[in-house]
């Protein structure tokens, strides 16, 4: 059930003077890169229809891994991120609540997969 994130996605050419260096040093006029998606929450009412699967964060933890336990693809860490609102591992600690919304397929339907 792979499902490609950029699908949708506009993509920018970015001549930003922030990056003018690094465009002289390569001869390049400007770097293409697809915009940043704005990920809409899901309302109390959809996330009922989820099942939340709770997990205490521990060490040697990653997105990744529990995506793949979960959804068996390791691509999806990103909603595990996203639901709880922790963007990167480093957003959280030994001890603290995480959870994985089940079933994919339905939480895919939340960005429109």
């Amino acid at each position: 059930m792979s499902t490609n994130r950029y699908i949708g996605r506009a993509k920018i050419d970015n001549s930003s003077f922030l990056y003018r260096d690094q465009l002289e040093a390569r001869g390049l006029k400007f770097i293409r890169h697809y915009s940043t998606p704005i990920l809409r929450y899901p309302t109390d009412k959809e996330k009922e229809s989820l099942v939340s699967i709770g997990y205490v964060w521990k060490t040697g933890d990653k997105y990744y891994k529990l995506a793949d336990k979960h959804y068996g693809d390791a691509r999806y860490w990103w909603i595990i991120a996203w639901y709880n609102k922790k963007p990167t591992e480093a957003h959280l600690s030994l001890g603290d609540s995480v959870y994985v919304p089940t079933p994919l397929r339905k939480v895919l339907e939340f960005f429109g997969y």
